[in-house]
Order: structure tokens, then C-alpha cells, then sequence
């Protein structure tokens, strides 16, 4: 009887609710009267202990718990000790204050100096122990100690009442969302003739702001963070076939080292400017560190088109800037690998040169601009089409063929090729002999092929497929691409390339519920391979990913976009840099 009163008593209901800022409000609902209860109960009952606890924490987070206890037999100990530890699991469950979580545990009574009837009680208590400190030696978990996204409320109206920025008179925010809204602002001021940067910008942002909101320190991070460490341009002279001097503008973005030495893609290409390195280096803070590793972020290029050049002018090319370049890179310093417009030979030539120049060439075993591989997942019987012709477009291919999917299409500035049966081995290595040669177009595969189609359907888009690989131009999938894809049955785009989805189509990808595979973390690859060497296997490969996989879907979880894994990769390699930045203060 005593036991049935005390479950009766102390149960509660938790309600969770967000409201529109992103804000979370914990009621507890208590299934019992408080108005004169308690002094009739005290009339029914004689205890011999009781207990009255009220919790309250103001502004944002409110949470509003009172418990009545009545003890006076060993077996009412033992039921109160296990209802209070599952109340505890609950609220960590929904992610309250580590503040809550502390206070709370000061009521419920340690195993040691509880006695139990019950021996399923003790074993709960132990496991449950176990289970928190096996999280918290991981290093890699987002909530161990030293990666903990929560402040008590002291700290956070602390950093509340800190001006985010300080012109024309204090600017401070009171959510999240607001801070985020003030960051992309602030962007837009100081570089608005940069689209492309500012679009990267708000994106990211908008994943953050739960983040923002839960400690406001992060905040002041991410301003630092917007602005990369070091930005390098120098020109590139060289000489064509003909012997004329032609001038190029080269790029260099350090970005962030918090984590490590420098490392990122170069890129070749006429679409080459300060906006595009900008937005893509600071895209590659976050996909870097998503992996992990102790690798910092760069991005580097030139806005030079390598496919209308003949060999021997990419190599003096490539000799000539890697002589500026050389100033700035190096191994433990910074890493340049493969992107738009440089593969194997491209990259060969620019080490070749910088072997010339510097005697340091390897550092730990590992060569410095050595080419990278990739790997892939099972995609069995899935008719993918692929937008691109380059060699991650042939790399997936490649890959997709190995794990028993059928490609259908590749493209290229003039056009795209369609094999309604889809695209096997001999037919890839004639594509691959193709597009070796520099300045090959996919023009020249319909006289090899009987079955392949030209520019037939009028759009690639309107092929019927069940997966789209965007390996192409930055920004290629929009609003209208999204809508077209999925009316002709495709369930799932991921991305190949850097940034080929726009904003507002990842809006419309979430709408109609299709699988989205973020360039945050499908381009991770190059970054795992240079960190697991050479030998690394395909099994070591498959459990980075898989690791990396269950980091992003943990942190989507948890910050209550589930299914997202763009804002779960945003959100996970921010926090690894942020953490470190904050050790290392305003430098």
C-alpha cells in the first residue's frame, strides 16, 4: 500500500516542447494535488523522513519539478532510488542543463549507502555508470567533457550581455536564431559583392543557431571563424606554345589550423576567384574536421582553364606556381590535394617542382602531394545518373559498377551521353581514354557506341534513375533541378562535388523526402586517406565512415533535426573546431 502511494506520488509527465526561436521549455506536469495534500497526507501517514525539492531555472530553460517523499521501510528506499534514476535518464534523454542534471543526482541515493531488495536495482545502477564513463573516454564523443555544448546560466547571461559587435554602438542578441541572423548580416557587410561566400555563410549559421542558443559563447567563435587566417594571392607568369607570356592570378586561403597543419583541394578553372575560394574553404573547416583528425582547413587554386591548354603548357603552369606556392605549403605545414581541374598529373608535376625547390619532401612516412583514392558503399541495382565527366564522376562510376549499380549518364561542356542500359567496364574505359586526353570532349564516345544517346532526353535531369551524383560545377542542382528529379522518381542525391547543391534546393530535397548526401561529408575521402596512408584497406575505410556516419546522425539527433545530415556534419565539425579555438583564445 505504501509503495502504491509513493509510485502514485512522486510520477511525473514530461512534455517537451520547442518554440519557433529554438528554444526548449521542460514542464513537469505532477499527477497529484499540492494545494493541501501535503498536510493531509501528513495527518494519514506518519513518516519518519520527507523531502520537498523545487527546481527552477528562469528564461529560457524552465523547469519546474517538486517531489514528496516518504520513506519509513526499506523497500519505499529501494522503489525511490530507482524512480529517481529513471527521472535522471529521462531528462538527459531530452538534453537539459548539465546544472539539472548534477542537482538532481544529489537527491537520488548512491548504491553504496542504499539498501536494496531488489538485485535488478544495484545492476541498473552500475551499468548506468559504466555506460557514462565509456562516453566520456571517448574522445570523439560529442558530449565528453571536453566538448560539452551546454553552459550553466550564470555563464550564459555572462556572455549574453557581451556585445557581439561593436560598431555604431553595442550589438548583442538574445537567441540563437538572432545570432546567427547578426553573423550572416555582418558577412553581407564587409563582403557583399561575394554571393557565393555569403550563401555558405547563412547556411552554416542557420544549422548553428540551436548551438548558439544553448551556449552563447559559440557565437563570438563563429565571428572569428568567418574570417580565414591567412589570405594569399599572387600572380603566375608563364609561357604558352607560341612563346607569349600569359598571366594568371593564383590563391592560397589558410583557413583554420586550430585543429593541425593546413590541408585542402586545389582547383583549376575559369570560375576561379577570392568568392569561390572563400566559400569553399570555409566549407572544408567543417568537412575536415568532421573526420576527426588533427588536420586543420586550406583551399588554394587558380582561375586558369586546364582543358583548353596543351600538356606542356600545364606543366610550365604548374612549375610556375607552385614556385610562389612553395613559400606557403609544405609537410606539417600545409597539404594541397586533388580538386576541379587537378588530378594525378596536374598534382605530379606541381610536386616535381616543389621536390626541385625544397629538400623536404615526406614527413612521418607519408609523401607530400601524393594523389589520393576513394571508396564507396553498396548501391547494388540502383540506375544512378551522373552529372559530370571528370575524374570523381569516372571514380564514382567506377565505384558504383564494383557494388553492382548501373550509371547511366556523364556530362561534360558539350553535352551529356545516355546509355539506357546502362554504362559497364569496357564502356567506362573507353570514356576514361576520352576524357585522358586534355581537351576531349564526350562528343567523340557516340562513334564508339551503337546503344549511347546524345543531348536525348532534352534535359539529363529527365532521365528516370533512382540516385543523382552531381559531379560537376558548384551550385549546379537548384530549386527547379530538385522538382524534376524527384517528379521522375529519384530518391536520393549525393553530392560529388563541391557545393552542387544551392541552399534553397537542400529546402526542397527536406520537402519531398528524399535522401541527401551532403559534400561535408562525402568529401571527406581525401582527408582519410592521407591520414590512414596508402596501405589502408577498404574494411579500415568502411569503419571511418561508419564512424563518421553515427558522429553526424547522433549530433542531428540530438539537436532536433533528425534525418539531416547536413546540419549534423555543420554542427559536429563545428564544435571540434570551436572547442579548440576557445583554448586558444583570440588569436
Amino acid at each position: 500500500m505504501i509503495a502504491h502511494e509513493l509510485k502514485r506520488e512522486i510520477s511525473a509527465e514530461i512534455n517537451v516542447s520547442v518554440d519557433a526561436r529554438g528554444s526548449f521549455r521542460h514542464s513537469f506536469d505532477d499527477e497529484w494535488r499540492q494545494s493541501s495534500s501535503d498536510e493531509k497526507m501528513g495527518a494519514q501517514v506518519a513518516p519518519s523522513f520527507s523531502t520537498s525539492t523545487r527546481l527552477t531555472i528562469t528564461k529560457k530553460f524552465k523547469i519546474d519539478m517538486r517531489i514528496s517523499v516518504k520513506r519509513s521501510t526499506t523497500e519505499t528506499t529501494t522503489m525511490l532510488t530507482r524512480r529517481s534514476l529513471q527521472v535522471l535518464q529521462r531528462l538527459k534523454t531530452v538534453s537539459c542543463l548539465p546544472t539539472v542534471s548534477s542537482a538532481l543526482s544529489v537527491l537520488i541515493p548512491s548504491s553504496s549507502h542504499s539498501t536494496t531488495t531488489n538485485p535488478n536495482s544495484s545492476r541498473d545502477l552500475s551499468s548506468s555508470a559504466s555506460a557514462s564513463s565509456e562516453a566520456a573516454s571517448n574522445k570523439r564523443t560529442l558530449l565528453s567533457k571536453n566538448q560539452n555544448v551546454h553552459s550553466n546560466m550564470q555563464l550564459s547571461k555572462s556572455w549574453r550581455n557581451k556585445p557581439l559587435f561593436r560598431r555604431q554602438g553595442d550589438v548583442r542578441f538574445r537567441t540563437g536564431l538572432e545570432a546567427a541572423n547578426l553573423l550572416v548580416e555582418e558577412a553581407k557587410r564587409r563582403d557583399s559583392h561575394e554571393k557565393q561566400f555569403i550563401d555558405s555563410v547563412a547556411a552554416t549559421m542557420n544549422c548553428l543557431s540551436p548551438i548558439f542558443e544553448r551556449n552563447p559563447g559559440y557565437a563570438f567563435v563563429a565571428k572569428q571563424l568567418m574570417e580565414p587566417e591567412r589570405f594569399i594571392q599572387f600572380r603566375v607568369p608563364w609561357l604558352d606554345d607560341t612563346g607569349v607570356i600569359r598571366m594568371n592570378r593564383g590563391y592560397r586561403i589558410q583557413y583554420n589550423s586550430s585543429l593541425g597543419p593546413y590541408e585542402g583541394a586545389l582547383h583549376f578553372g575559369s570560375h576561379v576567384n577570392s568568392n569561390t575560394m572563400k566559400s569553399l574553404g570555409f566549407d572544408s573547416v567543417f568537412s575536415n574536421s568532421l573526420t576527426g583528425y588533427s588536420i586543420g582547413a586550406s583551399v588554394g587554386g587558380c582561375d586558369l582553364n586546364p582543358f583548353d591548354k596543351s600538356e606542356a603548357e600545364i606543366q610550365r603552369f604548374c612549375q610556375s606556381y607552385m614556385t610562389e606556392l612553395v613559400k606557403y605549403v609544405g609537410p606539417d605545414i600545409d597539404l594541397p590535394t586533388m580538386g576541379m581541374g587537378v588530378g594525378e598529373k596536374e598534382l605530379g608535376y606541381l610536386y616535381g617542382q616543389y621536390k626541385r625547390i625544397n629538400i623536404k619532401s615526406s614527413s612521418g612516412g607519408k609523401p607530400f602531394l601524393s594523389a589520393s583514392a576513394t571508396n564507396g558503399d553498396s548501391l547494388k541495382g540502383k540506375r544512378c545518373i551522373i552529372i559530370g565527366a571528370g575524374k570523381v564522376a569516372r571514380g564514382v562510376a567506377s565505384k558504383l559498377l564494383e557494388f553492382g549499380a548501373i550509371p547511366l549518364t556523364f556530362s561534360d561542356s558539350s553535352g551529356y551521353l545516355y546509355e539506357p542500359d546502362g554504362i559497364d567496364e569496357a564502356k567506362l574505359k573507353t570514356i576514361d581514354k576520352i576524357k585522358n586526353e586534355r581537351g576531349a570532349l564526350l562528343g567523340r564516345y557516340i562513334i564508339a557506341s551503337t546503344t549511347a544517346l546524345f543531348n536525348d532526353p532534352e534535359s539529363i535531369l529527365d532521365v528516370p534513375c533512382d540516385l543523382c551524383f552531381p559531379c560537376a560545377a558548384m551550385n549546379d542542382i537548384t530549386q527547379d533541378s530538385i522538382t524534376q528529379l524527384a517528379d521522375n522518381g529519384c530518391k536520393g542525391i549525393i553530392e560529388g562535388g563541391y557545393s552542387a547543391v544551392t541552399n534553397d534546393a537542400r529546402k526542397i530535397i527536406k520537402k519531398r523526402g528524399l535522401m541527401y548526401g551532403p559534400h561535408i561529408m562525402t568529401l571527406t575521402g581525401c582527408t582519410i586517406h592521407h591520414s590512414l596512408g596508402a596501405n589502408a584497406s577498404d574494411e579500415e575505410f568502411a569503419n571511418e565512415i561508419g564512424r563518421i556516419y553515427r558522429d553526424t546522425k547522433n549530433t542531428a539527433q540530438e539537436f532536433h533535426a533528425r534525418g539531416d545530415l547536413f546540419a549534423g556534419a555543420t554542427i559536429t565539425g563545428f564544435l571540434r573546431v570551436a572547442n579548440a579555438m576557445l583554448a586558444h583564445g583570440a588569436v
